[in-house]
């Protein structure tokens, strides 16, 4: 059985570098819109699961759901307190593992995650833990990046110049692949309802977009201390051409449109 518990403590160092409060905010649409399609309403029981700095949580909670957030790092856990308090918004943090939820079977009406649980390094065990402890006829929600969309291609690129990670364990671009995604969730699920999307990304200039990647991508801070200067350059010129290749503006702008697979999948 692969040992996974390396690869859980390296993501959380590495999401711990930068401030993800920043590649939040770009994400914030894609995680209204999830809970907006899990049809999330006032006094439902939610949970956000690997929730970053808490989108989900935060876009629940202002349409009235008691909500609880969870995520594997320490620091997201204290960013996402953080948040919910300068917003007013009474949400229950907790540190959690996704493939180990602490919260009793059939708790919540529904469990959501956008772009986290997805990087749970044994996809069936996480998709299990989401369903165990979602009510009978209540929703599961993922929002994915897939793996030819901006982003997809941009971890894609970033993990071939990263230390391999064990082996048994998936790229966790599979949960952007609709034909996995049924498959993975075809013993828990009475449905599952899917739905290319796209999350807008806007910068001033190329520069700017670099300069962002750089200054709060925990992944891509963690590459830079540890490859050697040829190869971190290597890595960029790659990542500066997907922008050109998938930059839509032509007056030096940045206009982006990142591909994510919208999942709603339902507990019998």
């Amino acid at each position: 059985m692969t040992d996974v518990q390396p690869v859980k403590d390296i993501q959380k160092l590495m999401w711990s570098l930068g401030d993800y409060r920043e590649l939040a905010r770009q994400a914030e649409p894609a995680a209204v819109a999830l809970v907006e399609a899990c049809g999330v309403g006032p006094g439902m029981e939610v949970l956000d699961v690997a929730a970053g700095t808490g989108n989900v949580a935060v876009a629940a909670a202002r349409r009235g759901a008691r909500v609880v957030a969870s995520d594997l790092t320490p620091r997201m856990v204290e960013l996402g307190r953080e948040r919910s308090a300068a917003e007013g918004l009474d949400i229950e943090w907790v540190e959690a593992d996704a493939e180990d939820l602490p919260f009793d079977d059939g708790r919540f009406e529904v469990a959501a995650s956008t772009f986290g649980a997805m990087f749970a390094p044994r996809p069936q065990v996480a998709a299990a833990e989401l369903f165990r402890v979602v009510s009978s006829g209540g929703a599961v929600g993922l929002a994915n990046w897939t793996p030819q969309g901006f982003l997809g291609r941009l971890i894609d690129i970033s993990s071939g110049y990263a230390p391999a990670p064990p082996g048994g364990i998936p790229s966790p671009l599979a949960w952007g692949e609709p034909g996995v995604v049924r498959q993975r969730l075809a013993e828990l699920a009475v449905s599952v309802e899917l739905q290319p999307r796209m999350a807008p990304i806007r910068f001033d200039s190329k520069e700017a977009a670099r300069e962002f990647q750089e200054r709060y991508n925990g992944p891509l801070i963690t590459l830079r201390n540890i490859l050697p200067p040829e190869r971190y350059g290597a890595l960029m010129t790659q990542l500066d051409q997907l922008t050109d290749q998938f930059n839509r503006a032509t007056d030096g702008t940045v206009a982006i449109d990142a591909e994510y697979l919208l999942v709603v999948a339902r507990k019998p």
